[in-house]
């Protein structure tokens, strides 16, 4: 028995399947290669099949990660009297800034070459982020209120937390899939963008309870 089940191997996913694992989330090459494989082979069906429902597939081969995100539509487009399947989100201020910083992290990182995988620690994401918030008397505090953009920003994908030696800090790995997020043409104009940021954290970040719920970008 033993010995048959070695011989059959594992049934490749289907485009159905393949369909349904997009609509929950990102498939990445790291996480299940022959779910990728089966991606790549059928990609063009599944561009076919998600097309009728308003979306179309991002893939990026050398960087390893695919997602569905919703087609941009013209004004006589039949798409655009579809529902939209894939909701924006909208970001608070914080998380846009930390996302920003990381997005031109990653881009300083790459053009470092080397290792392909960059990993921050906690107290490196702080450090990030700091000169952008007022001063506060409430250290502990303010490491909270990182903390809970952190915990953000991981649950939406583009940070995967790694697990922490005995007695280590917590450390991160930044998700290569948020260059297709935060582009190179929004990279571009970064340093502008640096300024207005830093002027709306005085008013916003740190001090203020409600600077939570402030908007930032959309994704």
């Amino acid at each position: 028995m033993e010995q048959q089940e070695l011989e059959n191997p594992p049934a490749t996913p289907d485009l159905s399947a393949l369909v349904i694992v997009l609509l929950k989330g990102v498939i990445y090459r790291e996480g299940d290669a022959g779910l990728w494989n089966a991606l790549l082979n059928l990609q063009a069906r599944v561009r076919d099949y998600v097309a009728v429902l308003g979306l179309e597939l991002a893939l990026d081969e050398a960087e390893g990660y695919a997602f569905l995100r919703a087609r941009p539509t013209g004004d006589d487009d039949a798409a655009q009297k579809l529902p939209r399947l894939v909701a924006r989100r909208p970001l608070s201020f914080p998380v846009s800034l930390l996302l920003a910083l990381l997005r031109k992290k990653l881009a300083e990182f790459d053009a470092g070459g080397g290792d392909t995988r960059l990993v921050l620690s906690r107290d490196e994401m702080v450090e990030l982020v700091r000169v952008f918030l007022p001063e506060s008397s409430n250290e502990a505090r303010l490491i909270d209120q990182i903390d809970g953009h952190l915990n953000k920003i991981v649950d939406l994908g583009f940070l995967r937390r790694l697990r922490a030696a005995q007695g280590g800090q917590a450390a991160f790995e930044v998700r290569r899939i948020l260059k297709a997020f935060v582009d190179a043409q929004w990279l571009a104009d970064f340093d502008a963008r640096l300024a207005a940021y830093q002027t709306q954290a005085q008013a916003q970040i740190g001090g203020a309870e409600g600077a939570k719920d402030e908007p930032g970008k959309s994704i």
